[in-house]
């Protein structure tokens, strides 16, 4: 199924790096920058975590949460977040749950390899619970930027 801008955000739970029970229902009332990634500790999802940490307090201060999901374990989570200081969450999602209601697993190709992986998307939450923006193609080393410009488009 595909997700498609205007419609409802699939619901999900999971755990963050913290052991922390997270749903995007805690986050109602709120923008949500939810944004999917393949590796913790990689060069792009490294990239990208960085640049919305660096921005991190611009955005709360625009009413955004930030919140990463990768198939990575609770572990792997805590520390990539301690690695870097991150100061979001960042929900594991192992049994690709959350991957498959968002459609972002599928097969990806990597030096002439072809398997099966997350593609890296950025998903745009409205405050209610609305898909505003889909970036399908996010821009690692500038991703804040990218994220207030396509929220600006749409407003």
């Amino acid at each position: 199924m595909e997700i498609k801008e205007g419609s409802k955000a699939p619901a999900f739970k999971g755990l963050d790096q913290n052991g922390n029970k997270i749903s995007l229902a805690d986050f109602k009332g709120k923008k949500v920058i939810l944004y999917f990634y393949p590796k913790d500790d990689t060069p792009g999802c490294t990239a990208q975590a960085c640049n919305l940490r660096d921005n991190y307090h611009d955005l709360i201060n625009e009413g955004f949460q930030v919140i990463g999901i990768s198939t990575d374990s609770v572990k792997s989570h805590k520390k990539f977040e301690e690695k870097f200081d991150l100061p979001f969450p960042l929900i594991a999602d192992e049994d690709r749950k959350i991957v498959d209601k968002y459609n972002v697993w599928g097969e990806k190709q990597f030096m002439g390899k072809t398997f099966m992986g997350t593609h890296r998307t950025t998903f745009l939450i409205d405050e209610q619970g609305k898909i505003k923006k889909v970036i399908s193609k996010p821009d690692t080393k500038n991703q804040t930027e990218q994220v207030l410009e396509a929220w600006e488009e749409e407003t």
